[in-house]
């Protein structure tokens, strides 16, 4: 099975949903009129499918290897990572005034679904690396800005964020590391930290760390965390590079999957670091990449579902096994392909659904990213409350969703996806991590439900509600669409009466809030694909009704139709679960398991 970027679908997206030639008073539209982008969304197809997609399976068998401190890359990754950057791809969407080519968020957020699915594991690195340059952009001085960024805006050096270690993980309070204040101003780094993907690797000349530590003397728990940029190579006051610092890996994870991405047990003796921001001010500094991250990782879950819904596309169209229930559909051989069977259709169709929807969803919540730089207050404020709001939704929903489109496309591949002779058991294993990793999708669902629906006093959900309402309110007489209108008045009356129960019973007791999260985060989800699909409907049903014959629209519509009868249902299974509380699952004592 050989990937094909979905450039029609950002097409129709950016074009004919979203108009993003309407935003060209917005930071970095001025420059990205829809022609430029539909030129960028082409090549970037072409660099996904011709160079990355071709050493994904190479990764996966060969893994990165470790050697006297040293990690190698799996055959053809690191010439194929010198060409991306080569070619200008990782400063898509970073600042001129570093190099970079200043395109919306919304443009790159569509090439990072094509590098994702072409090889998951490949597409961290760069990944990784705008994160730290994001990172340092928001939070640090322009001193360490004009000293990092312009190599980070590139990827001409790799960059990573170091938040783990051996006794914590998402209890961030108890890290160890620690940093002693240097006479030149500098800090001397010492601790271990794990999990740290792209940690070492040969692609670049250096890799800038951005680690989590505490200085001597700090409070203790998370208000006494600071956030420092630690270089692999120390860089000279010219730019050129100096000493090695004190900082080297000393382990490679062995895991069931994204095998070509080096995750790294990372050692600090006495490295030389700076710090970023304000002292014991780290978290807040470090959220700026832990929300990128999480962004990043519910793009990683949809297009790894993605390529995986090509595949098993590709499979049922060529397996030939028994005949329709309706007659020989191939007379002339000896069974039918299975894409003829109900369930099989019904898998394609499920996986497809979603792909389509969650593909709406990433580029909608990018272009709130965006408009977070607009002039005008209201829609600026509107945009910084939907990307808190949003964030663990894309996170959880997405990579929850994508993690099952990957089990669909073992199930149509039969005996075969669970052989390593078809990519189905790959796209399984990679999209496992993305419900872990950045944040477990149980952390993501008690963030939205115990910090994000009560932000700025509930102000982002409150607006969120308006903009559906708004929105069936005006397309009730739309000709061609009153289901999804409907499917979206339905869902959103449901989240807003489990937002309202949250609200009554989660200030009674905690533990109830805690029980449905998890539920809420998934009925939020449905919710927001509803719109997403509402709103592709419109778009789809407006070209048609315009004359535009292009069965692409037509079929659109279909699989939104089946969108809405097959899946808006489950809006009604997590509302009647997460309103049962937490009786049933605290009443059982801890010895009783």
């Amino acid at each position: 099975m050989a990937y094909k970027a979905p450039v029609r679908d950002f097409s129709f997206i950016l074009k004919d949903v979203l108009d993003i030639d309407r935003y060209s008073n917005v930071p970095g539209f001025a420059d990205a009129s829809f022609d430029l982008v539909q030129q960028i969304l082409e090549e970037g197809a072409k660099f996904a499918e011709e160079v990355i997609a071709p050493i994904n399976r190479a990764g996966d068998l060969n893994g990165c290897k470790l050697e006297n401190g040293v990690v190698t890359g799996p055959p053809g990754w690191k010439e194929a990572f010198q060409a991306m950057v080569a070619a200008g791809w990782p400063a898509l969407s970073t600042h001129p005034e570093y190099g970079g080519q200043g395109m919306p968020a919304v443009v790159s957020m569509a090439f990072g679904q094509m590098t994702a699915a072409a090889s998951p594991a490949f597409s961290m690195y760069p990944g990784l690396t705008h994160g730290a340059y994001a990172g340092l952009h928001a939070n640090a001085s322009d001193e360490i800005k004009d000293k990092y960024l312009p190599k980070l805006a590139t990827a001409e050096w790799g960059g990573t964020m170091n938040l783990t270690e051996p006794q914590c993980g998402t209890d961030l309070g108890l890290i160890r590391t620690k940093a002693v204040p240097q006479a030149d101003g500098s800090y001397a780094i010492s601790g271990q930290k794990i999990w740290i993907s792209s940690g070492e690797h040969d692609f670049t000349d250096n890799i800038i760390h951005l680690v989590l530590a505490r200085i001597e003397g700090a409070p203790q728990g998370v208000k006494g965390i600071s956030l420092f940029v630690v270089p692999k190579v120390l860089v000279n006051d010219d730019g050129s590079l100096g000493q090695r610092n004190g900082v080297q890996c000393v382990g490679l994870e062995h895991k069931m999957g994204i095998h070509g991405n080096a995750t790294c047990v990372m050692q600090y003796e006495d490295a030389k670091g700076w710090l970023v921001g304000e002292e014991n001010a780290g978290l807040k500094a470090m959220f700026v990449m832990m929300n990128e991250a999480r962004l990043g990782t519910g793009l990683q879950g949809l297009a790894i579902g993605t390529a995986a819904y090509q595949a098993a596309v590709d499979f049922a169209r060529d397996r030939l096994q028994g005949r329709a229930l309706t007659g020989p559909k191939n007379p002339n051989g000896p069974a039918d392909p299975i894409i003829v069977h109900p369930d099989v259709r019904r898998m394609l169709l499920e996986a497809k659904a979603f792909v389509e929807g969650g593909q709406m969803f990433i580029l909608y919540t990018a272009l709130q990213a965006d408009l977070q730089r607009s002039a005008d207050e209201a829609t600026r404020t509107k945009a910084q409350d939907y990307m808190g709001l949003l964030t663990p939704v894309v996170k959880g929903y997405l990579t929850d969703r994508g993690f099952h489109v990957a089990s669909l496309g073992m199930q149509v591949h039969g005996g075969s996806g669970y052989t390593e002779h078809f990519t189905a058991s790959q796209s399984l294993r990679d999209a496992r991590i993305t419900m872990i990793y950045e944040g477990t999708n149980g952390i993501q669902a008690l963030d939205l439900v115990g910090r994000k629906l009560a932000a700025q006093g509930g102000r982002g959900v409150m607006t969120w509600f308006a903009e559906l309402d708004a929105f069936v309110a005006e397309n009730q007489a739309t000709a061609g669409i009153k289901a999804y209108v409907d499917a979206v008045a339905s869902t959103k009356a449901k989240l807003q009466e489990a937002t309202m129960w949250l609200m009554q019973n989660g200030m009674q007791n905690p533990d109830n809030a805690g029980a449905a999260s998890t539920d809420y985060l998934q009925l939020f989800g449905v919710t927001a694909l509803t719109y997403m699909w509402a709103l592709m409907a419109k778009a789809a049903q407006a070209r048609i009704d315009a004359g535009d014959s292009d069965a692409f629209y037509a079929n659109k519509l279909a699989t939104g139709r089946y969108f809405l009868e097959r899946i808006v249902p489950d809006a009604d299974m997590h509302l009647t679960k997460l309103k049962t509380g937490a009786d049933v699952l605290m009443a059982i004592p801890a010895e009783a398991f």
